[in-house]
């Protein structure tokens, strides 16, 4: 259940961060919501609640740091305490730390993109929206690998 929590969710936000470079607050808020009903579900109330809060704090707090200084978007962040109500605080570090190489392979690849269309000579100029790189993928795809 929590897989399939985290495959919509992830799926949303992707979706939308690729498309609109920004995550929306009910995207994550209904992530946050359905990670209760799956604490609650899997470890009946209180334990449930414990868990919850424990993985959203966590999945809060992994990538705070980035955020502070300006390299990622708090959206991405928010997704990560998602993410975290759903899986426990134990998954999302697993998750997080995946999420991290993805990242770096995600970035690697887009700077090699934009080196190549400079070189063909098919520079436009880029605007903040284009120089920015969704990373809700990457933490979706890591969140995703953390299952195995």
């Amino acid at each position: 259940m929590p897989m399939l929590v985290c495959l919509l969710i992830g799926l949303a936000a992707s979706v939308e961060d690729l498309w609109r470079r920004r995550i929306s607050n009910v995207t994550v808020i209904t992530g946050l919501f359905a990670g209760l009903v799956v604490q609650i579900a899997l470890r009946g109330w209180l334990a449930g609640l414990g868990s919850w809060a424990a993985g959203a704090a966590v999945g809060l707090a992994v990538f705070l740091v980035f955020f502070l200084a300006g390299g990622m978007g708090g959206g991405d962040v928010k997704l990560m305490a998602a993410f975290g109500s759903c899986v426990g605080a134990g998954q999302i570090l697993r998750a997080a730390l995946l999420a991290a190489i993805l990242g770096a392979l995600i970035a690697c690849g887009y700077l090699a993109w934009q080196w190549l269309k400079r070189r063909l000579g098919r520079a436009a100029a880029a605007t903040s929206q284009e120089e920015s790189i969704p990373y809700a993928p990457a933490l979706f795809l890591g969140t995703l690998l953390s299952f195995a």
